[in-house]
C-alpha cells in the first residue's frame, strides 16, 4: 500500500475504541465538512478493539457512505499503533487525524488544511483551551514536555490528537515494528517543518475518556525510553555527580583525620552514605533495565497492530 502513488485530495483516519455513542455524529458532521472542501476524500474509522457495537456501526457507515472505509484489529494496540495502521492504508495525498469523541470538532479541518503551506508538512491543531480536569491537563503537559525531548522541536509542546501532514511523511517509518508506537515522534523521522494553530476543543459530551492519567504517565515514559537517550544520560550525570560527592565524602573524612586525629565518628553518617550511593546505583541499574526490557521486545519482533478484517464502501 505505501508503494502506491497517493491520489490528491484528503484522508481522515479516526481511530475507534467502545465510540458506539459518538461515532454516528461524528460522521454526520465530517461528511460535510470534507464535501466543502472541493476534492477527492475519504474516512478511514480503525476499530482498536473495540468491546462494544463499534464495528457493526462502522459496517453500517460503510454501506450508507461511500467515503467510509473500517480496518479492525485483533485486539487493543493502542491509540498510536491504530493511527499508525490508518496512515499506511490511506490513499489520499494529505492525511488528517482526529479523536473519535467529538472533542475535535470536525468544522476545525480547514483551518489545519489553509495552514499546511508548501513550506511546511505538518500542523496540528493546538487546542485554545483544553476540556479536560487539572490532572489529566497536567499529566498531557508532562506528555508534551517529554515528547518535545524525543521530537527534537519546540512545536511539540503544541501537540495534539488533531494533525494534517503530507502522507508521503510515512516512507520514512515504512518499516517500523514495535510495540511501542508514538506518531508525532515517527513524523519527526520524516520531517522537522512543523507549525500549529489554534483550534476550538469541545467538552466530552458522551462516554468516558479512554485516557487515564495512568495511562498518559505511562506513555511518556514509553515515548521517554523508547525514542531518546535522555535517560542513560541522565543515569550518567547522576554517576558523576555522585562520584564527586564521594570525592568531597573522602576529603572531609582525611581532613578531619589530619586536623583531629579521628575518622568521622558515627554510624548514621556511614550508612546515609552508603544508602545515596546504593539509591543512586539502582536508579542507574533502573533505567538501563528499561532500555534492556525495550530491546528484548524489538528483538520479539512483535508488530505494532494486526488486522482482523476491513469492510470498504458499499461491502455488504
Amino acid at each position: 500500500m505505501l508503494k502506491d502513488k497517493l491520489l490528491h485530495g484528503v484522508s481522515a483516519v479516526i481511530p475507534v475504541f467502545n465510540a458506539q455513542q459518538s461515532l454516528s455524529l461524528l460522521i454526520q458532521r465530517l461528511v460535510p465538512v470534507l464535501q466543502s472542501l472541493a476534492r477527492p476524500f475519504e474516512i478511514l474509522l480503525i476499530d482498536d478493539g473495540s468491546t462494544d457495537d463499534s464495528w457493526a456501526l462502522i459496517t453500517s457507515l460503510a454501506i450508507k457512505y461511500d467515503s467510509v472505509r473500517g480496518i479492525r484489529l485483533m485486539r487493543n494496540y493502542g491509540q498510536h499503533s491504530a493511527l499508525l495502521c490508518g496512515i499506511r492504508h490511506v490513499r489520499f495525498d494529505v492525511t488528517v487525524t482526529l479523536d473519535d469523541d467529538l472533542q475535535n470538532p470536525p468544522e476545525e479541518i480547514p483551518k489545519l488544511l489553509a495552514e499546511l503551506s508548501p513550506n511546511l508538512d505538518v500542523v496540528y491543531g493546538t487546542p485554545e483551551r483544553d476540556a479536560h480536569g487539572l490532572f489529566r491537563n497536567l499529566a498531557s503537559q508532562i506528555t508534551k514536555i517529554v515528547l518535545q525531548k524525543g521530537m527534537g522541536a519546540e512545536t511539540a509542546r503544541n501537540v495534539s490528537a488533531f494533525r494534517a501532514f503530507r502522507t508521503e511523511l510515512r516512507e520514512a517509518f515504512e518499516t517500523y515494528r514495535a510495540p511501542y508506537v508514538s506518531v508525532d515522534v515517527l513524523l519527526t523521522w520524516g520531517t522537522t517543518r512543523f507549525a500549529s494553530v489554534r483550534v476550538e476543543h469541545a467538552p466530552r459530551t458522551l462516554g468516558d475518556s479512554n485516557y487515564s492519567l495512568r495511562k498518559l504517565l505511562a506513555h511518556a515514559l514509553n515515548m521517554l525510553t523508547g525514542f531518546t537517550t535522555i535517560p542513560l544520560q541522565l543515569a550518567s550525570l547522576i554517576g558523576i555527580v555522585f562520584t564527586c560527592f564521594g570525592l568531597l565524602v573522602l576529603c572531609f573524612v582525611l581532613i578531619r583525620y589530619f586536623i583531629q586525629g579521628t575518622s568521622a565518628p558515627g554510624f548514621p553518617f556511614l550508612a546515609s552514605v552508603i544508602s545515596i550511593f546504593s539509591g543512586a546505583q539502582l536508579f542507574s541499574l533502573g533505567i538501563v533495565g528499561e532500555y534492556i526490557a525495550r530491546i528484548h521486545l524489538r528483538s520479539m519482533d512483535r508488530p505494532s497492530y494486526t488486522v482482523r478484517s476491513s469492510v470498504e464502501p458499499q461491502e455488504v
